[in-house]
C-alpha cells in the first residue's frame, strides 16, 4: 500500500499537466520537475511520472502530426484564391473570385485534422482527472494509445 504522500505526488504529477493552460509549457515542465524530484524515493511516483510525461509527449507527437496534415491543406487552398476580391455594399458583405470547386475533398480532411485535434484536447482533459484520481487512490495508472517515450 503506497502512502498517502505518495498518492498525493502522484496525482498532482498527472494535474500539473493542466498548467499548459495558464503557463506555456507547463504540461513538460511541471511534470519533469516533479517526477525528477522523486522517482528514485518511489516506485509508485517514478511509474506515474513517466505515464504523465509519456502521454503529454505521445500528445504532443499526434498534434504535430495533425498540423502537418491541416495547415499545408489550408494554405494551398487558401494560395490557390488569391487574388480575394472583398466588397462592401449596404448591407452585405461579397467575397468574389474565392472558389472551392475540386478543393473539397482537400478540405474535408484538413477540417477532420481539425476536429481531430479538438477530440484529442478535450479527452486529454478528462485522461488527466481520470488518471489522478486512480493515483489518489493508490492504483496504477496507463494512459491509453501512448507511446512509452521513457522507460
Amino acid at each position: 500500500m503506497e502512502k498517502s504522500s505518495e498518492k498525493n505526488t502522484s496525482a498532482f504529477t498527472h494535474l500539473s499537466t493542466l498548467s499548459q493552460y495558464i503557463i506555456p509549457f507547463g504540461n513538460y515542465i511541471f511534470p519533469i520537475l516533479i517526477w525528477s524530484s522523486y522517482k528514485d524515493k518511489s516506485e509508485f511516483i517514478d511509474h506515474h511520472g513517466k505515464q504523465a510525461l509519456n502521454f503529454q509527449l505521445s500528445l504532443l507527437l499526434y498534434t504535430l502530426i495533425l498540423a502537418l496534415i491541416a495547415v499545408p491543406i489550408f494554405v494551398t487552398v487558401f494560395l490557390q484564391n488569391l487574388p480575394i476580391e472583398a466588397v462592401f455594399n449596404d448591407d452585405d458583405f461579397v467575397i468574389r473570385n474565392f472558389n472551392l470547386e475540386g478543393n473539397i475533398g482537400l478540405l474535408s480532411i484538413g477540417a477532420t485534422a481539425v476536429v481531430l485535434f479538438g477530440l484529442l484536447k478535450f479527452v486529454e482533459f478528462f485522461l488527466v482527472i481520470y488518471a489522478s484520481i486512480k493515483a489518489s487512490n493508490g492504483e496504477l495508472y496507463k494512459y491509453p494509445l501512448t507511446i512509452p517515450f521513457i522507460k
